[in-house]
C-alpha cells in the first residue's frame, strides 16, 4: 500500500518480555489491531490496521516528534507545529484522505486515516507501460488534486509535499491527496528534510527557507504532471541544492517538443507552473486546474481509463486484491475479545484440572475443599493466566511435604525451587505458559506441549517451556501413579534420570521445539507455521521412537499411540488456528518498532 496508509512497522523483537507488555501491545493505541507490516512514508511509518471498536480497516502513520531546539522554546515550537497539523489534517473533501484520529504525546504524532483501496500514483506509473499516463488520465489528475488544493487554500492550509506517493488512487478511479500538515510538522520538528518537503518537487522558495503560499504547491502539482506525461521527473537531484540549480535553468525541453499534441495552453500553462519565480506562476490552483485539464483532455475519459487500469491491477493480485470481504478476515479482527478468551479459558480449564490432581495428596477436613480450592485456582488463572503454571506447583509441592522423612521435606522444596526459578524466568512471561507447562500431563504425554510452545514462543522460549513441561509431567504422573508418596517418587525420578533414554527425549524435544518456533517465525507466513507443526509433530515422534529403540536394546518398537494421538490432535488444532485466524506473530515487545521514514 502507499506510503499513506499507516503508522509503525512491526519488527522483529526480543522474545525475553513480560507477559504484560505482550498484552499492552496486541493493540496499537488501545483499539488498532495491526494487519500487516508498516510501509516506510515521507515523514514516519505506516501500518494498515483494524479499528476493533468501529470494525474498519484504518491507516495509521506514527512520525518522531524531535525537535531540534531544546527548553520551552522547542516545546513551543512542536506545540505550535501540532496544532497547525492537526487542523490541517482534519479537511474533509472527496480529494483528500479523510483523517479520522491525531493523536500526539511527548515522543510521537499518530495520524488515524482512511485505508485507501488502491495505489499510490508512484506504484501506478511504476507499473504502466512507459512509466507515463495518457493525456485524458493526466487531466483527470490535475481536475482531482486541483479540487483538493483548491479547497484546502480556501481553508488556509498549505500542502508542501505533493509528490507522487502522497497521490492515491482508489481501485474506482478516484484520486486523492494526503498527508495535509505534516510537511510544517517535519519542518518544526526537525525531522527529514528542515523545508519539509521532498528534494525534486519543492519550488526555490521553500528550499531556500523563504516565505510560501499556494504558488508553491502548484508548482509541485506542476512538477508531478510532467512526471505522469513524460516519465521524468524534471528537477530530480541527489541534493536541494543541485535540485534548485534544475530549476532556475529549467526543463531540458518543452512539453510541445515532447508531444505536439500538447502545444499551445498546455505547454504554456505547464511552463508558467514551473517558472523558478513564485510572482510569474499562475495565480490560483484554481485557474492552473481550469486551464490546465482543458488543455490535456477529457477528464472524465482519464477517469474512466483509470478505473479500468486500477481493475486489472486487481485481477493481477495487485494492491487492489487486499480488500477483502468482513466474513474473510481473521477471526480475531472481527471479535478482538477472541484470542483473550481461549487464552483464558484454556489456561483455567488447565490450572483446574492440574491442581485438582496436585492436590491428591493433601488431607482436607471436608472432600469438597479440594474442588474449591482447585477452583480458586483457576480462577486467578483466569484473572492473570501465568499464575496456572505456579499454583499447580505449589500444590504438587504441598502433597509431596512430609515432615516426617527427609525426602519429605528435601523432594518439594528442590521442586518449589526449580520450577519458581523457571516460573520467574520465563513462565510468568508468556500468556500461554501455564498452558504448555500442564498441558503434557494433563494428556499424560510428557511432549504433549512441544507444538504449542513452537507456535507462540520464541526458539529458546519455546526449547525451555518443552523441557519444563516434560520434567512437570512426569513428576505430577509419577506422584499420582505412587500416592504422592515422596521417596518412592523420588526414586521413580531418579531412575528416569538414569536412563539415557530420558535424556534423549528432554534434549530432542526441546531441540524440535527451537527448531519448529525458528521455522514458524521465520516469516510468518501460513505456509511456514503448518511446516513447523508437521516438524513438530514428525520430531516428536521420532523423538520418542528412537528412544524407545534405545530403551529395547537396538529393537525399533512402535512409539505409543496415546501419545500419537495427542500429537496428532495438537497439531491439527494449531493448524486450525492459523487457518481461521491468520499466522500466529512472534513475540513482540513494547514499542519494538521501525522508527525510519
Amino acid at each position: 500500500m502507499a506510503d499513506t496508509l499507516g503508522a509503525r512497522g512491526a519488527s522483529s523483537a526480543p522474545y525475553g518480555q513480560t507477559y504484560e507488555q505482550q498484552t499492552r501491545d496486541q493493540l496499537l493505541l488501545g483499539r488498532y489491531r495491526v494487519m500487516h507490516p508498516g510501509t516506510v512514508g515521507g515523514f514516519g511509518t505506516v501500518l494498515t490496521c483494524w479499528d476493533t471498536r468501529l470494525q474498519r480497516r484504518v491507516a495509521i502513520k506514527r512520525m518522531p516528534l524531535v525537535a531540534q531546539g531544546t527548553g520551552a522554546a522547542g516545546t513551543s515550537t512542536v506545540m505550535e507545529a501540532l496544532a497547525e497539523a492537526r487542523t490541517s489534517s482534519m479537511l474533509a473533501h472527496p480529494n483528500i484522505v479523510t483523517m479520522f484520529d491525531f493523536e500526539a504525546d511527548r515522543h510521537w504524532a499518530y495520524l488515524v486515516m482512511e485505508y485507501v483501496d488502491g495505489l499510490t500514483l508512484s506504484e501506478l506509473l511504476a507499473r504502466v507501460e512507459g512509466g507515463t499516463l495518457t493525456n485524458d488520465e493526466c487531466a483527470h489528475l490535475v481536475r482531482s488534486v486541483g479540487d483538493a488544493l483548491a479547497f484546502a487554500h480556501e481553508n488556509g492550509v498549505l500542502h508542501l509535499d505533493i509528490k507522487p506517493t502522497n497521490i492515491m488512487i482508489e481501485r474506482s478511479g478516484t484520486i486523492k491527496l494526503c498527508d495535509f500538515g505534516m510537511a510544517t510538522l517535519a519542518s518544526a520538528t526537525g525531522f527529514g528534510d528542515a523545508r519539509g518537503g521532498t528534494v525534486g518537487y519543492m519550488p526555490p522558495e521553500q528550499i531556500e527557507g523563504g516565505l510560501v503560499d499556494e504558488r508553491s504547491d502548484i508548482f509541485s502539482l506542476a512538477v508531478v504532471v510532467w512526471q505522469s506525461l513524460t516519465g521524468e521527473s524534471p528537477f530530480a537531484a541527489p541534493s536541494a541544492e543541485l535540485s534548485l540549480k534544475k530549476i532556475e535553468k529549467g526543463p531540458k525541453t518543452t512539453l510541445a517538443k515532447l508531444d505536439p499534441s500538447l502545444a499551445g495552453m498546455a505547454d504554456e500553462v505547464m511552463r508558467q507552473a514551473l517558472s523558478p519565480s513564485a510572482a510569474g506562476r499562475v495565480p490560483t490552483v484554481e485557474a492552473f486546474r481550469d486551464e490546465l485539464s482543458f488543455a490535456l483532455g477529457d477528464a472524465e475519459a482519464g477517469a474512466e481509463s483509470l478505473r479500468a487500469l486500477m481493475e486489472q491491477d486487481a485481477d493481477e493480485g495487485g494492491a487492489g486484491s487486499l480488500e477483502r470481504p468482513y466474513e474473510e478476515l481473521p477471526l480475531s479482527y472481527r471479535y478482538p475479545w477472541l484470542p483473550q478468551l481461549v487464552t483464558r479459558t484454556g489456561c483455567s480449564l488447565a490450572a483446574l484440572a492440574a491442581t485438582w490432581v496436585a492436590l491428591g495428596g493433601v488431607e482436607f477436613a471436608q472432600a469438597s475443599w479440594r474442588l474449591w480450592l482447585a477452583l480458586a485456582c483457576a480462577g486467578l488463572t483466569a484473572a492473570w493466566t501465568p499464575l496456572g503454571g505456579l499454583l499447580s506447583t505449589l500444590c504438587l509441592c504441598a502433597s509431596l511435604f512430609d515432615q516426617s522423612t527427609v525426602t519429605g521435606l528435601a523432594l518439594p522444596m528442590a521442586l518449589a525451587l526449580a520450577f519458581l526459578v523457571w516460573w520467574a524466568r520465563q513462565g510468568r512471561r508468556d500468556p500461554l505458559g501455564s498452558l504448555t507447562l500442564l498441558l503434557p500431563s494433563l494428556a499424560q504425554s510428557p511432549l504433549a506441549g512441544l507444538p504449542l510452545a513452537a507456535a507462540v514462543l520464541g526458539p529458546p522460549r519455546a526449547a525451555l517451556a518443552t523441557a519444563a513441561g516434560w520434567v512437570f509431567a512426569h513428576c505430577l504422573m509419577s506422584s499420582w501413579r505412587l500416592g504422592f508418596d515422596a521417596p518412592a517418587v523420588a526414586r521413580s525420578l531418579f531412575d528416569l534420570a538414569l536412563r539415557p533414554s530420558s535424556w534423549l527425549v528432554l534434549a530432542g524435544g526441546a531441540a524440535v521445539a527451537g527448531l519448529a518456533s525458528l521455522l514458524a517465525h521465520w516469516r510468518e507466513a501460513p505456509t511456514a507455521q503448518y511446516l513447523a507443526q508437521l516438524l513438530a509433530l514428525g520430531g516428536s515422534v521420532g523423538v520418542r521412537a528412537v528412544a524407545a529403540r534405545m530403551e529395547n536394546g537396538g529393537t525399533w518398537v512402535a512409539p505409543s499411540w496415546s501419545a500419537t494421538a495427542v500429537a496428532v490432535v495438537c497439531c491439527v488444532i494449531l493448524c486450525l488456528a492459523v487457518r481461521l485466524n491468520g499466522p500466529i506473530p512472534a513475540p513482540k515487545g513494547a514499542g519494538e518498532f521501525h522508527e525510519s521514514a
